[in-house]
């Protein structure tokens, strides 16, 4: 890489030198500076390893929480069916341009199928054959020796070497004109301190390259972790990909990120610890400091084809879509829409897509909880959803409602009118009707209305709610008030210790305004209605 990347940036009155740095020509008021693309690499990989460290030492590797099975499902998915495009240019043998930017995908397939009639059929042979013998031996061969020795054929490894050997001995390249790996350089590259002063230019850009690369390295953790049965360190990976950027940045390092394709092939060829990181880190290094160059004549189109063959487990994972929409349609919702984005427009902006939809929903689910009408089961101390169990009853002139989640600033207007919905009475409407009557000079007989009025008491049952804050109490106190000025009782039951705190702390922040009755259980307090109510 000898060309140069202009970065500009305005900066009146200062000047920076250094190596391979050089003053532009510019515009008055404004400096730029050309920068080597090794440097701006070295100088990304440094910043995203920080900041890395940085979210290592704040623990917020807890943002692993928030990639849910459908959406690494999909996403894994939407990847690999990158990695399976990227390759169809070498299963065919055709040199089509790099796409970059957005929609970079649909540009890949439209330059495919226009040059599609220059496919070298030489390479289309080779790659066929080669995508035969290993699923023959995967889907064939592999089961049957598995049960005859512990160790797994290297069938991959089979491929490369006898793929260089009959390229080389042959004379591919020459004569039907197969592209091959080209020139592999030998040795590693000197050690090199990053250029510090692109830090502040590259830092925001950083940011997305960081979270991207580690969401991909999770979510590869998380589908290997949940397939061979092991748990994973989400801020232990942080770490590890922190310090590995760090280090390799003085050594020409791109950001480090798992590799789709080549941890699919090493679980394939039974790669279950990290031994076999190990392992091929030492062959790699073996191979970059002395017999890289004996590889330059393996065929692309032999790779291709293992990289291929080794997708057909991230692809029989879409399947899962079927699951997802039978268990859950939101889920299954999350799974669409996060694929259609990353194959559509990008990967990045298909991860951030399917996060955003995910706490939406999450927030859509915390603002509409589950509400229900609870009914007594005769002859014991069950209650239950009637609209789910028919032996469940409701007890005459007594509304049991049940409420789940949480009860917040957001959800206040939703509580209440999903209550008065389930108990079918409207203070407010019971209020405003009787004041018409009295208006309208029509005598109104409480005992009368009394006796007439079906719903006499509501008991909340709290079991389901897991946080209520100081709006949710005033809204509480609020519903009391008003059915209490229609003559209807109002009781709480089964509250959790912190719900009874924050209720205590609101209303000695009132001087005791706020009255609630609160009872152990929804037997208590049907008891006590009762006993009340019938001794009258």
């Amino acid at each position: 890489m000898t060309g140069k990347t202009v970065m500009t940036y305005s900066k009146p009155h200062d000047t920076i030198s250094g190596n391979n740095t050089e003053l532009m020509s510019i515009p008055p008021g404004e400096l730029s500076y050309a920068f080597t693309p090794m440097q701006v690499a070295t100088a990304v990989t440094l910043m995203v390893g920080i900041y890395q460290i940085i979210m290592y030492i704040f623990h917020l590797g807890i943002i692993s929480t928030l990639l849910s099975e459908p959406l690494v499902n999909s996403f894994t998915s939407g990847a690999a069916v990158y990695v399976f495009v990227s390759q169809i240019k070498d299963l065919l043998g055709i040199k089509i341009p790099k796409q970059k930017g957005y929609f970079k995908l649909i540009f890949t397939l439209i330059s495919i199928f226009s040059e599609i009639k220059n496919t070298n059929p030489s390479a289309l042979i080779m790659s066929l054959i080669t995508i035969i013998i290993l699923v023959c031996n995967n889907e064939l061969l592999k089961p049957w020796a598995s049960k005859k020795c512990s160790i797994p054929i290297p069938i991959e490894l089979i491929a490369v070497v006898s793929g260089t050997l009959i390229s080389k001995y042959f004379r591919l390249t020459e004569k039907y004109n197969i592209q091959d790996v080209g020139d592999i350089p030998i040795g590693l590259p000197a050690p090199e301190i990053p250029t510090v002063k692109l830090l502040h230019l590259v830092a925001i850009d950083s940011i997305a390259i960081t979270m991207v690369s580690y969401t991909i390295t999770i979510s590869m953790a998380l589908i290997f972790a949940r397939k061979l049965n092991y748990k994973i360190n989400s801020n232990q990976e942080l770490l590890a990909m922190g310090l590995s950027n760090v280090f390799g940045s003085f050594f020409s390092c791109m950001p480090v990120s798992a590799s789709l394709s080549r941890s699919l092939i090493q679980e394939t060829v039974g790669g279950r610890t990290q031994i076999a990181s190990i392992v091929s880190c030492l062959i790699l290094l073996f191979i970059l400091l002395w017999i890289g160059p004996f590889f330059e004549s393996l065929p692309r189109c032999v790779l291709a084809a293992i990289i291929v063959v080794a997708l057909k487990g991230m692809f029989q994972q879409a399947a899962q879509l079927l699951k997802f929409w039978k268990l859950n349609k939101c889920d299954a919702m999350i799974w669409i829409a996060t694929f259609v984005m990353v194959v559509i427009v990008n990967i990045d902006i298909g991860l951030l897509f399917g996060i955003m939809m995910s706490l939406g929903i999450i927030l859509l689910q915390s603002i509409r909880p589950y509400t229900c009408l609870l009914g007594h089961i005769p002859n014991t101390d069950l209650y239950l959803d009637i609209s789910r169990y028919k032996a469940a009853i409701e007890i005459p002139k007594l509304k049991i409602f049940q409420y789940c989640g949480t009860l917040n600033f957001a959800n206040c207007n939703y509580f209440k009118s999903e209550l008065y919905r389930i108990v079918r009475v409207n203070p407010q409407k019971v209020r405003e009707h009787r004041q018409k009557l009295r208006e309208n000079g029509i005598y109104i007989d409480t005992q009368d209305l009394e006796d007439k009025q079906e719903l006499r008491c509501v008991i909340m049952d709290m079991s389901a709610l897991s946080y209520i804050d100081s709006s949710g109490v005033f809204t509480l106190h609020s519903v009391i008030q008003e059915f209490d000025q229609i003559d209807v009782q109002f009781y709480l039951v089964n509250c959790t210790s912190p719900i009874f705190e924050t209720i205590k702390k609101c209303d000695l922040y009132l001087h005791g305004k706020l009255t609630f009755k609160i009872f152990a259980t929804i037997q208590d307090a049907k008891l006590y209605f009762e006993k009340e109510h019938y001794s009258r």
